[in-house]
């Protein structure tokens, strides 16, 4: 047929005939069906959007989203859909997925991503804070039902920076839950346009905008967090502290300033290894029972570690509030300067 049609046209409608016929069989073979989730039974269910490319159905990396190669008019489609229980040849764009045959011999998807490729075998601490035995099995938990779970650190979860090696660029952190996180650093803020944007934080250094803060976060490398909204003022005691959003104001008599804090009804019954040390040198049967009893008493208490009071010698606490401090110190002079 070519050689019949090369014979009769000339050399460039020939050749743009050829690019063309090659570009809609291109198009065929790339447009399929859109899926928003793959079925137990491993068919394509739900369709989002038919005649879709792949590369276009699985641009959102939403979990469930699956493909299906098939060009086929709506009436297969309603009949896959309504009798068959959902489209066959299912391709699922992420997570990890495979159709496996169970003991009936029936088809059903299953978590089973491919772990070859992973060559750290200890344990993993996720995003979410939750210690994985390995990185295999944070991928399956990735795969049913946490699509945005990755791995931070190689070891487990820690309460500390120490020994702790984040990937890449990113920088380790510890939150007010004194819990260790791997955080990428925003070290340009955009310019503040509203004085309601200042913060006053817990080191009693105003910030210009919650980026601001978070910023210096970074740079100290442990949670700072927000005593109250706006200027920080030279209150005397919480009565000069308005606390906004159902919040009550705790004061810190160590450092001579107020905090704003969410107080909590009622505590869920505590474990053991749930006991922590608080500032006034209190054992507490866990955070939530601290935070009760600082919010009636009207009065700052802090996590030192978590445990009893006794299980940990003094000295070490007061050589990590000194470095605390002079990091605070640091910190202020750099923002000033």
């Amino acid at each position: 047929m070519f050689g019949m049609l090369k014979d009769h046209l000339q050399p460039g409608l020939f050749c743009f005939f050829v690019w063309f016929c090659h570009l809609m069989e291109h198009q065929k073979v790339q447009a399929g069906n859109c899926w928003l989730q793959q079925g137990k039974n491993g068919r394509c269910q739900v369709l989002y959007m038919p005649g879709m490319s792949r590369e276009e159905c699985c641009r959102s990396g939403r979990l469930g989203t699956s493909w299906t190669e098939e060009d086929v008019p709506n009436s297969t489609l309603f009949r896959w859909m309504i009798f068959n229980g959902g489209a066959p040849n299912c391709i699922p764009c992420k997570g990890g997925g495979r159709c496996k045959m169970n003991r009936r011999s029936k088809p059903r998807c299953v978590c089973a991503p491919d772990c070859s490729n992973v060559t750290w075998k200890g344990p993993v601490c996720g995003s979410d804070g939750k210690t994985y035995k390995d990185e295999c099995a944070l991928l399956k938990a990735k795969c049913k039902a946490h699509p945005d779970l990755d791995v931070q650190y190689q070891g487990k979860c820690k309460k500390t920076c120490r020994d702790v090696l984040c990937p890449g660029s990113s920088t380790c952190v510890v939150d007010q839950t004194n819990n260790a996180y791997c955080v990428t650093c925003n070290r340009i803020c955009p310019e503040v346009t509203s004085p309601e944007q200042y913060l006053c934080g817990n080191d009693g250094i105003v910030y210009a905008s919650a980026c601001h803060l978070r910023r210096a976060t970074c740079l100290l490398g442990r949670s700072i967090g927000v005593a109250y909204e706006g200027k920080c003022i030279k209150a005397k005691s919480c009565e000069d502290i308005q606390c906004g959003g159902g919040k009550k104001c705790l004061w810190d008599a160590r450092m001579s300033r107020g905090r704003c804090s969410q107080c909590e009804g009622t505590c869920p019954e505590s474990r053991t290894d749930e006991a922590v040390c608080a500032s006034d040198n209190t054992t507490y049967p866990s955070e939530c029972a601290m935070k009760q009893a600082a919010c009636s008493e009207g009065v700052l208490l802090e996590v030192k570690h978590s445990g009893s009071c006794n299980s940990i010698r003094e000295e070490q606490e007061e050589e990590e509030d000194e470095d605390d401090y002079k990091a605070y110190v640091g910190l202020s002079s750099i923002l000033d300067g």
